[in-house]
């Protein structure tokens, strides 16, 4: 497949070219006119399996933002403008600094805090390859403030709770979704196992783990300690 840049899509009313996500099929461009040609903070051009490319577009006295990403080598290629480049291992130490201009290229290497701040008189046009992918497909951020919210709000949705993400409490959790589904089997009634299964995640909030936190809300039941978990279980399903 062969796309020629001018292909990408018609002018917007503010002048910018309209890209779109090409990836994963084989795809052929003019990458410096692409590159030029965008005027939105950040675009995926291409998304694979195995790495992404975006392009972005600087403007004057601004920056990319001090970040860091702990599992991905990131390469910058700079096709306009002029800039400065800062890296270092702490987000405090940014003790590597380099000025860059049309034609240079950035190599970051995974777990690497670094920037990049416009310090000429035009805007930074420069394509981003991630290694593996960084955005989801199809990311447009047409400005620096849509990237931050939509950053903030991925970090939200994986917001630690007690040292886990959502995710991570579901997998934690997943023997005690095994044996709730066993007692669905053994025909115990709904109201038993709901209530047994809330005062196992109440304990596993509590720092018990899921296996232990079975055996106790068990043991309350067999030995009478809970009336009430007694009473229900012999309710009709």
């Amino acid at each position: 497949m062969y796309t020629n840049v001018n292909s990408f899509g018609s002018q917007s009313s503010h002048g910018s070219r309209e890209f779109k996500d090409y990836g994963p099929k084989p795809f052929v461009a003019n990458i410096n006119e692409a590159t030029l040609q965008n005027d939105t903070f950040r675009t995926a051009l291409w998304t694979g399996d195995h790495l992404q490319l975006t392009l972005m577009s600087i403007d004057v006295g601004e920056d990319i933002g001090l970040e860091r990403h702990a599992n991905l080598d990131q390469f910058l290629r700079i096709e306009q403008g002029q800039g400065r480049v800062q890296m270092g291992k702490r987000k405090n130490a940014l003790n590597y600094e380099k000025e860059v201009y049309d034609d240079y290229a950035v190599f970051i290497p995974a777990g690497t805090w670094h920037n990049l701040t416009n310090t000429g008189d035009v805007p930074i046009k420069l394509y981003s390859i991630y290694a593996p992918p960084n955005h989801p497909f199809g990311t447009v951020h047409k400005t620096k403030e849509d990237a931050i919210a939509a950053e903030e709000a991925v970090n939200n949705r994986a917001e630690k709770v007690f040292g886990k993400t959502p995710d991570e409490w579901v997998e934690y959790t997943e023997y005690l979704v095994n044996e709730g589904l066993e007692d669905v089997k053994r025909g115990i009634n709904a109201t038993h196992i709901l209530q047994e299964f809330i005062l196992m995640g109440v304990l596993v909030g509590k720092g018990y783990s899921p296996e232990k936190a079975y055996k106790v809300v068990e043991e309350w039941e067999r030995t009478g300690e809970s009336k009430l978990l007694q009473k229900s279980k012999k309710l009709s399903t």
